[in-house]
């Protein structure tokens, strides 16, 4: 694959004669400022990171982890593009500057989340188990043919977040946000379908990162940026999308930590020990006996960890670059650096002690009940609806269903298919405590000012 396709600046469902360039600011910033202005990036505020409906104001949500992840995705992006720059002399052309590479990556990191439902990766959990066990969910899938199945047996964040970015937000526009196909390509981590049955192995097909109903736009990207077919249902993934995947790591991994810390789950030892192994400076030990305290001890070592990170992510980024742009290399980025050992240790710290935490359990296991009875209920009052049998009890619930959920005239979809993705939109879009609040109303635990 080439830069020169990789870098597009061309908008999703916006004719080129129709894109006018405006000075002084790129398109690739453009796309940023639509990401953080859109509805479904507000939300964000309110699902979980790590530790769900925290009464602590300090740890972090999807939406500050968004917010950081870009900030990493920015520094490595303008580090790979400086390099880039000097390598192929020819992309002056385009015209395009290392800052265009951050913000590329920026963006994309942006809203690598914007998809996720509530309650973190165990919401994912849930909505799958919902479709896969829950007589209702069985019922709903049996009409339809195995490729669409596969869209809700495997909900996937990745793949909501695409529809999200290309249909749900600003839907009266053709490709909802319209933003440029470089930086839908560096979001897209999984460019492969649900019902995906290729041999490939490698990281860039461990999930799906569109839905059938998004597959029109998704090919009209990589048309767009001439990305290679891995196989028949399959791409090479855009590079940038590696730097996508490891500011992601990069955050995530190291500030759990910190919350962890702040939240008293793990011990100030536990957090410099493995801290410290990524630093790998023998002058630290001196840096910190300085310090007044063991949370400013906290918040320096994670500064240069991500600092560390980010230059080894970089430097190996562009010893591989030519692998990625052939799909001749399909793994991790963080795999393969100096402190690659010191990540498997921390990873293996927050496996062990952050994530089966009993405050983070406790409620997960209470989302899956939440998920699945908002899912049985809405998809009801929706199925009624379409078969023409409302009764009181599901026509007073079709009202708390938005009209953007439903379909142009306030009907129901004709397509089964159609109707299940919007009930999904609806509340997978929930924000946390959105979803217990409607969850209570609704199966009538609680009832406004009881």
């Amino acid at each position: 694959m080439d830069w020169k396709d990789l870098l597009s600046s061309v908008r999703l469902g916006v004719p080129e004669s129709l894109q006018p360039a405006l000075p002084g600011r790129s398109e690739y910033q453009r796309d940023f400022d639509r990401v953080i202005f859109s509805s479904a990036f507000r939300r964000l505020q309110d699902k979980t990171q790590v530790f769900p409906l925290a009464e602590s104001d300090y740890v972090r949500t999807r939406l500050t982890h968004s917010l950081e992840a870009a900030s990493v995705g920015r520094s490595l992006g303008t580090l790979v593009g400086a390099a880039l720059m000097e390598r192929y002399p020819d992309l002056a052309e385009l015209p395009v500057s290392p800052s265009d590479f951050g913000a590329i990556v920026a963006a994309a990191c942006l809203s690598h989340d914007i998809g996720n439902p509530p309650f973190g990766h165990s919401g994912e959990d849930a909505i799958r188990l919902f479709f896969e066990s829950h007589p209702a969910g069985q019922q709903l899938l049996a009409p339809l043919p195995a490729p669409l199945r596969a869209d809700f047996l495997q909900f996937e964040g990745n793949a909501q977040g695409f529809r999200i970015l290309t249909r749900l937000q600003s839907p009266d526009n053709k490709g909802g946000l319209q933003l440029t196909v470089a930086t839908l390509g560096a979001f897209t981590k999984y460019p492969r379908p649900a019902d995906y049955a290729g041999t490939n192995t490698g990281v860039s097909t461990r999930k799906h990162g569109f839905l059938v109903a998004e597959k029109d736009h998704f090919t009209e990207v990589t048309r767009g940026l001439k990305l290679m077919a891995r196989d028949p249902q399959a791409w090479v993934r855009h590079p940038l999308a590696y730097l996508v995947e490891a500011a992601d790591d990069i955050c995530y991994h190291i500030v759990d930590v910190e919350d962890a810390y702040r939240l008293g789950i793990l011990r100030y030892e536990e957090v410099e020990s493995v801290l410290a192994d990524i630093v790998d400076d023998k002058t630290l030990p001196r840096r910190l006996a300085g310090m007044r305290d063991d949370k400013g001890r906290i918040e320096y070592l994670r500064a240069r960890s991500i600092n560390a990170l980010v230059e080894q992510a970089a430097e190996h980024f562009l010893a591989i670059e030519r692998q990625l742009r052939e799909g001749h290399q399909d793994a991790p980025i963080l795999g393969a650096v100096k402190a690659t050992a010191a990540m498997t240790a921390l990873r293996a710290l927050g496996e062990s002690r952050i994530y089966m935490a009993p405050p983070v359990v406790e409620i997960e296991a209470a989302g899956f009940e939440v998920l699945a009875g908002l899912l049985a209920v809405f998809s009801s009052a929706v199925e009624a609806q379409a078969k023409g049998t409302l009764n009181a009890k599901e026509r007073m619930r079709l009202k708390l269903i938005p009209a953007q959920f439903l379909g142009a005239d306030g009907s129901a979809d004709v397509h089964p298919y159609q109707r299940l993705l919007r009930v999904t939109d609806f509340v997978s879009g929930m924000t946390d405590s959105y979803a217990v609040s409607l969850y209570k109303k609704v199966t009538g635990i609680s009832l406004p000012g009881g």
